[in-house]
């Protein structure tokens, strides 16, 4: 492939930054409401809580199998034009949901299709950009992302302050916006694996070097504290803030998350990837912290900014520290794993957090996750540690 740039980016990292616009744009307009809407359709917190954790964790499974297949047959575009397409043709059928078993149902297939593409997504972007990029890219992907996480709430904001409580047009709203992050895939991104023998291209899981095994048990007691963000905007609607309010809310969090994405991407770069996980780590501990004391508007509108910062800090880092790890024949499957162990570990976590919640209190599930946040973060300390001393080993 040439070796053509658009904003200083390698065209497939941009056009893939253009289609998680896109499709963010949609899932978050839907995304930003659809806690209001369960509560409006008799929903209960555990069960907001369960068909976030069902519908992530069932799906899950493919991200395994789309990031290993992928490698298998060197290609990762197919993956990407099935998985997003699912998403658009699911997304205005929520609008006929009139049970929340409805909305778990058409959540689950929605979720297929995430299952489908973010494997072969990350793939795709790793190995389109060098390594001293990555950190950059993946913060270009993340502030893309966001950026679709901004408009999404904003509209959705916008509709529910016009049309108060006309949750259903929000869904047909947001089929829009997934179609073109579909054609943008069709039209403008290049295929960079070339085709292998899946005979030839074996790939086994003892191939994957341990410390990426290490990294996954420490992703895997984060994520058991990381509970759906529904819950957040539902421990928000019990301030008194008017409920067209909330997708805004959700906005502020991803605008912080958009403006410091990329520059925290150069910076992991720069002076590595494990300094800005463990302090996102870290900056997580404390916002659940305050989202458990606390029960005011305007503290939570700090924190939702608190919480983009720790977004930023964790989420491209984590991927371009993947990639850094990874050989490039295995990055799919090594995407794939990772992004099962957060979809399969979000299922107990959002049993927890929702009991916690119903049962106890709504200060709970936010303690909780701020202790399995502080644990992860000395994990990732050690993680640190262990890899020094390794490299070392190995230049000597």
């Amino acid at each position: 492939m040439k070796n053509e740039k658009i904003l200083g980016l390698e065209k497939n990292a941009f056009f893939t930054g253009l289609t998680s616009f896109f499709t963010d744009t949609s899932t978050k307009m839907v995304y930003s409401i659809m806690p209001l809407f369960l509560l409006s359709i008799g929903a209960s917190k555990t069960t907001i809580a369960l068909i976030e954790g069902i519908a992530e964790s069932t799906a899950s499974l493919l991200k395994v199998i789309s990031g290993y297949w992928s490698d298998k047959i060197g290609k990762n575009k197919p993956f990407m034009i099935i998985g997003y397409g699912i998403t658009a043709i699911i997304t205005p059928f929520y609008a006929l949901a009139k049970i929340p078993v409805q909305i778990l149902f058409f959540r689950f297939f929605e979720r297929i299709g995430k299952g489908l593409r973010t494997a072969p997504r990350d793939s795709l972007i790793s190995a389109s950009v060098q390594k001293n990029e990555a950190g950059k890219t993946f913060g270009f992907q993340k502030a893309m992302d966001n950026s679709g996480a901004i408009i999404g709430p904003l509209i959705a904001f916008l509709l529910l302050y016009f049309f108060p409580l006309n949750y259903r047009n929000i869904f047909l709203f947001a089929t829009i916006p997934a179609i073109f992050g579909v054609l943008t895939i069709v039209i403008f991104i290049k295929e960079v694996k070339s085709e292998k023998n899946g005979e030839t291209n074996k790939i086994s899981l003892k191939q994957l070097p341990k410390k990426f095994y290490f990294f996954l048990i420490i992703i895997f007691v984060f994520t058991l504290g990381n509970s759906a963000d529904a819950l957040l905007l539902v421990k928000t609607t019990e301030t008194g803030i008017d409920k067209s309010y909330i997708p805004f809310m959700y906005m502020i969090f991803n605008t912080i998350s958009v403006l410091i994405a990329i520059p925290i991407g150069k910076l992991s770069d720069k002076i590595g990837r494990e300094k800005l996980i463990t302090l996102g780590f870290l900056v997580y501990a404390i916002t659940y912290y305050f989202f458990g004391k606390f029960n005011n508007i305007q503290i939570f509108i700090f924190l939702f900014m608190l919480y983009g910062f720790y977004s930023a800090l964790t989420d491209s880092s984590q991927k371009a520290m993947i990639s850094d790890i990874i050989s490039k024949d295995l990055k799919g499957t090594g995407y794939g794993l990772y992004h099962a162990i957060l979809g399969i570990t979000l299922l107990p976590a959002s049993l927890i957090a929702g009991l916690l919640y119903d049962k106890i209190n709504s200060s709970a599930p936010f303690y909780f996750g701020s202790i399995m946040a502080l644990i992860a973060t000395l994990l990732m300390v050690l993680f640190t540690i262990w890899n020094k001393k390794n490299n070392k080993i190995n230049i000597t």
